[in-house]
């Protein structure tokens, strides 16, 4: 009995790993340079002074799970994103969201009173299983012209981004005539496609902005960030390192012998890599059980020589 004992120890121990769905704590920050190049030759990407009251629409969107779920440049502005672009307006927008399976949440970080500033989201919760973000803005007064990111991939080869920074650039809806910051314009009929409005008057080449997307935390641990936890030299002599690059909540790395009898328990602290020492133990393999403050696991095996 003893025998299955250990040994079934061992097998839990070595192959132990829960799952758990991945949520990630982002803060998104967007920020306007929008200004006339009389005003800011380096950076100036209007070739016409702005308008009064030129400002920014509250800058909205969603976590989904499929690319071009609301909006596509080179395809037709839905009745949401057209409302965006045009007054600003996102209640259609809103209901699309929340209304489509593809979608995880609504997303509003309120408005910017200014040309120039910054909108930003805290704290924002994204699951792995809706991973793409979308936002956008309208550019204020102008006739349907915007700002968007489309279905930005927070898990781009199936681990958290870190931090990104995205430049903007100008997004004609093609729902309505104009080509001056005015707000109201005849409907473009028939509707056309969302362009690039760089190099189209009043704006030139540049970026109007920027968007930076800052990873906080990693609230839950999936099984793909636990495989990239990992030991090294391994095999090991006196210390060994412990690699944590996608900044996983740590809890504990436990020590056991082969059998199951525990050894040791080492204390950790939340640095992307850190050193533990292992110079009074015998030669041999031992497991390294790393348990996050979620309770995922992963058991790795480790010779110490």
């Amino acid at each position: 009995m003893k025998k299955i004992t250990v040994l079934s120890t061992f097998i839990l121990l070595a192959s132990y790993l829960s799952f758990s769905q991945s949520v990630a704590s982002y803060d998104i920050v967007f920020e306007s340079i929008w200004d006339s190049e009389s005003n800011d030759a380096l950076s100036g990407c209007s070739t016409i002074a702005l308008p009064d009251g030129a400002h920014w629409s509250s800058l909205v969107g969603a976590t989904h799970a499929s690319a071009n779920t609301f909006l596509e440049m080179g395809q037709m502005a839905s009745a949401g994103i057209e409302s965006v672009a045009e007054t600003g307006s996102f209640g259609t927008f809103q209901t699309e969201v929340s209304s489509n399976s593809d979608a995880d949440q609504f997303i509003n970080g309120g408005g910017l009173g200014t040309a120039k500033g910054t909108i930003s989201i805290i704290d924002l919760q994204v699951s792995e299983n809706y991973p793409l973000l979308t936002l956008a803005s309208m550019i204020a007064p102008t006739p349907d012209w915007f700002i968007a990111i489309n279905s930005y991939d927070l898990r781009n080869g199936g681990s958290w981004v870190s931090t990104a920074t995205i430049d903007l650039f100008p997004y004609d809806a093609g729902t309505e005539e104009g080509s001056d910051y005015k707000l109201s314009n005849p409907d473009t009929n028939p509707q056309g496609i969302i362009t690039s409005r760089s190099n189209t008057t009043p704006f030139n080449a540049k970026k109007i902005g920027t968007i930076t997307i800052t990873l906080k935390s990693v609230l839950n641990t999936s099984d793909k960030e636990l495989n990239e936890l990992s030991f090294y030299p391994n095999p090991a002599k006196g210390r060994i390192n412990i690699s944590n690059q996608q900044d996983i909540n740590l809890q504990d790395v436990i020590m056991y012998s082969v059998s199951g009898q525990f050894i040791k328990k080492f204390k950790i602290t939340p640095l992307k890599s850190m050193s533990l020492d292992i110079s009074n133990l015998s030669s041999g393999m031992y497991l390294m059980k790393t348990i996050t403050k979620e309770g995922s696991s992963k058991t790795q095996k480790l010779l110490v020589q």
